[in-house]
């Protein structure tokens, strides 16, 4: 995993922050008239108040300069899935255009400096690789895909594990991040009050029978150090476990702002003790964690998420990014990993509805099964046609912005006589090999999931047709 090539390359560098994602890139300098999205870090322990920066070049942090960087310094360059997918965003990644950011990017060459006027391969190697994890960005984890294939045969009792089989009632909570990095800007808002839009809109179609909680944390006191012991024990189940009643809702949505601190690992623990009352023989229990900031308060959020997911609840914990740096987002993954959930990235409030539309696929699949337990296989085959469809086109155009990006860093570089006109073009080309390389892996990943997705399915089949056989030879 390219993970291990930050630690190494910290030797010389240190890292600050990491840009966020954005929607789309060009590979020209024309790339800034095209509209994106992309993220500002902030501080989740003390900028509560504080807005987005506009200015491009805030957006990247400096990297220290030290002398005699090695090639083996600097991990390879992933090709393969595992490594691509485990690859978080570059310093570079998610901004408008690179051509805005000249002096930033001749700080990070600096690191380097000019290549030498004739330079072997291993010195190409080198520049390649630390440019490639300059403008680096976050591929989709396939693993997503096959978990919700999972999710959406809940029911099947020859799956494993008794969380995914559904029972007679349902119980969803939400926890929301209330600190005070929720009160930066995004779209048409706030980051509290886009989030608070998508949670009612999704709770409103939940069905009639299922209960809803919402619990929120850090929404009292400030990101000063003078109110974090506040801060972090401001955990609240502000509604449920009741039906929806769109009143009473809204009436707790209204009754928070985002202010402090970041207490998710206590936030979990408290959800943990409230499920304690919806054992998994007769509950099915998800939970919907929003969250644009890293643990603050000294809690080991993954380690409890192992915990609650084993508890006698069993609940499914699904896990949505929202604007998150690259430290937060590891945290999440890894809470969303041992947990045995998804983990969903959503730079913007259309994202963030996406992600929570979803989350009604599988409370529509509740219902369905309710009504009638058998599934529609062949409709599943199309399902999961256009989710393997969808991820390929997602690692296709990340990879593409990826090489336009690093041709974009060799033309800058250029400019500022870090390479040589015929260094330039010999880099180039070797850019493309590389390319060429991740479009087959993506490629082969297209087809290994189509592969597992058939194999699940006629699995499927012949599980149906068996307890068809064995019901009619009974009667």
């Amino acid at each position: 995993m390219w993970k291990k090539s930050l630690l190494i390359i910290l030797l010389f560098v240190t890292l600050i922050a990491g840009c966020s994602k954005q929607e789309n890139e060009t590979s020209n300098k024309s790339e800034d008239n095209i509209e994106q999205n992309s993220k500002v870090e902030t501080d989740d322990n003390h900028n509560s108040g504080e807005s987005n920066e506009s200015e491009e070049s805030k957006k990247v942090q400096k990297v220290a300069k030290e002398d005699q960087v090695t090639l083996d310094e600097i991990e390879p360059i992933p090709t393969d899935v595992e490594g691509l997918a485990n690859q978080l965003p570059g310093i570079f990644a998610g901004v408008n255009s690179l051509f805005d950011l000249e002096q930033e990017i001749k700080e990070q060459m600096d690191v380097l400096g000019p290549m030498s006027e004739e330079p072997t391969d291993e010195e190409y190697e080198k520049y390649l690789r630390y440019i490639y994890y300059l403008v680096a960005e976050d591929y989709p984890d396939p693993e997503n895909v096959i978990k919700k294939w999972e999710f959406a045969s809940f029911g099947d009792p020859d799956l494993p594990g008794s969380k995914f089989s559904f029972k007679e009632n349902y119980n969803v909570e939400i926890i929301l991040d209330s600190s005070g990095s929720m009160a930066n800007p995004t779209g048409n808002g706030s980051r509290m009050n886009v989030a608070k839009k998508s949670i009612n809109e999704f709770l409103s179609e939940v069905p009639e029978e299922a209960n809803v909680s919402l619990r929120v944390y850090g929404h009292k006191g400030t990101g000063a150090d003078s109110d974090k012991e506040m801060s972090c024990n401001a955990i609240e189940q502000v509604y449920g476990f009741n039906t929806y009643n769109e009143g009473k809702f809204q009436e707790a949505l209204n009754q928070f702002k985002p202010m402090g601190w970041t207490p998710l690992a206590d936030a979990l623990k408290e959800s943990q003790e409230a499920l304690s009352q919806f054992d998994s023989e007769k509950n099915t229990n998800l939970i919907y964690v929003v969250s644009d900031g890293i643990e603050t308060c000294d809690g080991d959020p993954v380690a409890v998420a192992k915990e609650l997911s084993e508890s006698s609840a069993q609940p499914i914990i699904n896990i949505i990014g929202f604007q998150t740096d690259a430290e937060a987002q590891k945290q999440l993954e890894k809470m969303a990993e041992v947990s045995g959930g998804i983990f969903a990235s959503a730079s913007n409030e259309e994202e963030l509805q996406e992600e929570f539309n979803r989350a009604e696929e599988v409370l529509d699949a509740w219902k369905d099964w309710k009504n009638d337990a058998m599934r529609d296989l062949d409709a599943k085959r199309v399902n999961s046609s256009f989710d393997i469809m969808g991820l390929h086109n997602d690692w296709s155009f990340t990879t593409m912005k990826i090489s336009n990006r690093m041709n974009n860093m060799v033309d800058i570089s250029r400019n500022l006589e870090i390479f040589t006109h015929s260094q330039r073009k010999e880099l180039k080309r070797r850019i493309k090999p590389i390319i060429d390389e991740i479009d087959t892996t993506v490629d082969q990943l297209e087809k290994d999931l189509e592969e597992l997705r058939d194999k699940n399915l006629q699995e499927a089949k012949e599980i149906v047709e068996e307890k068809y056989k064995s019901q009619t030879s009974e009667e």
